[in-house]
């Protein structure tokens, strides 16, 4: 279990539901601010930025090694600092993006890419700390973010059971007590089929901490099925309208998808229950209704038993229905009015 913002999280907990900004702001501080209000309105738990600025992250060189992949299919062929200039938070952002979460009651953190960043982090105070799927091998950063004290949310995307294990294992050696560790396909966006989430009870097996999903895949259906697995968090990449545009528009949840999935993620968690086979407390009215033997119209004593006037109907309170065979042909021992109940006295 771990807490963030006074809310726990993790297994017998709703789902916790987090909104990731990323570069959806497009340039505009004001469209930063809608979206944490839409974010709000929608009933998610928190909101998460990326700190980072263009330098911290790499540099300013046209080489072929820094430039996507013209496969790519949203950013294709794209500069890495080109695209880091136009999709980052400028830093000043972030004290107003975070005051707006906190006056709108959501939980405000972001991921580091970078010391200057936790520096930055630190001094706004924010309750948590996530590392990105790309940083899970940049052990001195998860390191110096669990060093804080503060719940880390880690990203597995792209990494092998011996990378997840040593990041968990950096956490813990620098003092970090409580860990969440996400499941993630770091492609953008991601094919459902390519989420294998029958892994999540294995990766929380594996690293004995909570796990969730951070999903780039379009819709809800990846996170629900999520839910169903153990995700105790999840986390969404959210906009005002994809039609909008933006560096990651494609994958995010317009707010009303956003609503949908707080809802839908808290049902799912709820139909989950409990390990049972047999009656639920609802289902008890209706066990009255279930099928028995009714005598269905006025008999005299000595008249036998006929499908005419023996017939398995609605409500119980009969003979069972399989007792059919064995009652026909049998003759009444009295008069039985219509609407009886049929029982092993009467015949």
């Amino acid at each position: 279990m771990i807490t963030i913002g006074g809310r726990a999280i993790g297994p017998g907990r709703p789902p916790y539901v987090v909104a990731e900004l990323s570069g959806n702001h497009n340039g505009s501080l004001e469209r930063a601010l809608s979206i944490v209000d839409a974010v709000a309105e929608a009933g998610a738990h928190a909101l998460k930025l990326q700190t980072y600025r263009p330098d911290t992250l790499t540099i300013d060189c046209d080489g072929p090694a820094f430039r996507l992949g013209e496969e790519h299919e949203l950013w294709g062929g794209e500069n890495l600092y080109r695209l880091f200039e136009r999709a980052h938070t400028p830093w000043e952002w972030h004290e107003p993006i975070f005051e707006r979460a906190r006056e709108r009651g959501l939980a405000a953190f972001s991921a580091p890419f970078d010391p200057t960043a936790v520096e930055l982090l630190e001094k706004l105070g924010v309750p948590a700390y996530k590392i990105a799927s790309s940083e899970i091998v940049d052990l001195p950063l998860i390191r110096l973010a669990a060093a804080t004290g503060k719940p880390l949310i880690i990203s597995t995307g792209m990494a092998s059971a011996a990378e997840i294990d040593a990041a968990v294992s950096a956490a813990r050696a620098a003092g970090c007590t409580q860990l969440a560790v996400l499941s993630c396909t770091a492609s953008y966006p991601a094919d459902p089929s390519e989420s294998n989430l029958r892994s999540l009870p294995l990766l929380a097996a594996l690293t004995g901490e909570v796990v969730g999903l951070s999903d780039h895949t379009p819709g809800l259906g990846a996170a629900l099925a999520a839910v169903g697995l153990g995700a105790c968090l999840i986390e969404k990449h959210v906009t005002m309208a994809r039609a909008d545009g933006g560096v990651d528009s494609a994958f995010s949840l317009e707010p009303a998808e956003l609503a949908a999935l707080v809802v839908e993620s808290e049902r799912a968690w709820r139909s989950l229950g409990e390990v049972a086979i047999g009656p639920r407390p609802s289902e008890r009215e209706g066990l009255r209704f279930r099928r028995s033997l009714y005598v269905v119209r006025d008999v005299r004593a000595g008249e036998p038993v006929t499908p005419d006037n023996v017939r398995s109907i609605r409500p119980a309170g009969g003979l069972p229905p399989d007792a059919a065979e064995q009652v026909m042909g049998r003759h009444f021992t009295r008069d039985v009015p219509f609407g009886t109940p049929l029982s092993w006295d009467l015949i």
